[in-house]
C-alpha cells in the first residue's frame, strides 16, 4: 500500500520523517495554505517520491518547481484541464489528479482524465482544496470503475486504521495522511507516524 504523507514543509521535520521511508512526501504550492513552501527546505527527503501540490497553477510555474525543488510527480488539486494534464505528462512528469467526491459520479469526473494520470486522489470537497481534517463517504469511489488506480485522502488519522483495513477496491492503491498527523500545519508528529505506517505495512 502507497503512503503519502503531504503538506510537509520544515527541513528538521522532512528529515525526521524520511527516516521512515513512506512512499511519497508532499509539498504545497498553494499560497492560500498554512502549509504553503515558500523557499526550498534546507533538507529534502531521499527516500521518497517528491509530490508538489498545486492549485490552478500555470504551466511554467508548475515546470519551474518540479526543477527547483527536484519533484518526481504532481498532485493537481484545483480544476486543471485535461489539456493541462497532457502538457505537463509530455515533460515526462507523472501526474496525481484530486478530485472531491460528493456524490456516486466518480466516472463521469475522472473519465477525462484516464490515460492522462499516474494516479488519482479521492478527497473530501472543502473550500481549502484539502487539509479539512474531514472524511467523506469513502462508498462512493465504488461508483470509480476505471483502470488508473487511486489514493485516499481526508480527514485520515491514526484511530482510521481499522476503517483503511476493510476498505475494498479492485484499485485501490494507498492514502495521503495530512493535517491528521500535525501538530500545527506543516509540522507532523513524526511518531505518531512512525507508529501508524508500522501497522499499515502488516495489514
Amino acid at each position: 500500500m502507497i503512503i503519502k504523507v503531504c503538506g510537509m514543509k520544515y527541513a528538521d521535520n522532512i528529515k525526521a520523517l524520511d527516516i521512515l521511508k513512506p512512499d511519497m512526501t508532499g509539498f504545497i504550492f498553494h499560497p492560500s495554505s498554512p502549509r504553503f513552501v515558500k523557499v526550498l527546505p534546507d533538507y529534502m527527503p531521499s527516500s521518497s517520491l517528491r509530490v508538489g501540490v498545486f492549485v490552478n497553477s500555470d504551466t511554467d510555474y508548475i515546470l519551474y518547481k518540479v526543477k527547483e525543488f527536484g519533484l518526481d510527480m504532481v498532485q493537481l488539486h484545483g480544476s486543471e484541464t485535461p489539456e493541462q494534464c497532457h502538457i505537463i505528462r509530455h515533460e515526462g512528469i507523472d501526474i496525481i489528479k484530486a478530485f472531491s467526491l460528493k456524490t456516486d459520479n466518480a466516472d463521469s469526473i475522472t473519465s477525462p482524465y484516464e490515460g492522462l494520470c499516474r494516479y488519482y486522489l479521492f478527497d473530501t470537497p472543502c473550500t481549502g482544496h484539502g487539509g479539512s481534517g474531514k472524511t467523506f463517504d469513502w462508498r462512493l469511489t465504488q461508483s470509480y470503475h476505471g483502470k488508473t488506480p487511486f489514493l485516499l485522502s481526508g480527514g485520515i488519522r491514526p484511530e482510521s486504521l481499522e476503517h483503511i483495513a476493510s476498505f475494498r477496491h479492485p484499485v485501490f492503491a494507498g492514502i495521503d495522511i495530512n493535517s491528521g498527523f500535525e501538530t500545527e500545519p506543516g509540522l507532523k508528529d513524526t511518531e505518531s507516524i512512525a507508529k501508524f505506517i508500522k501497522q499499515l505495512r502488516t495489514l
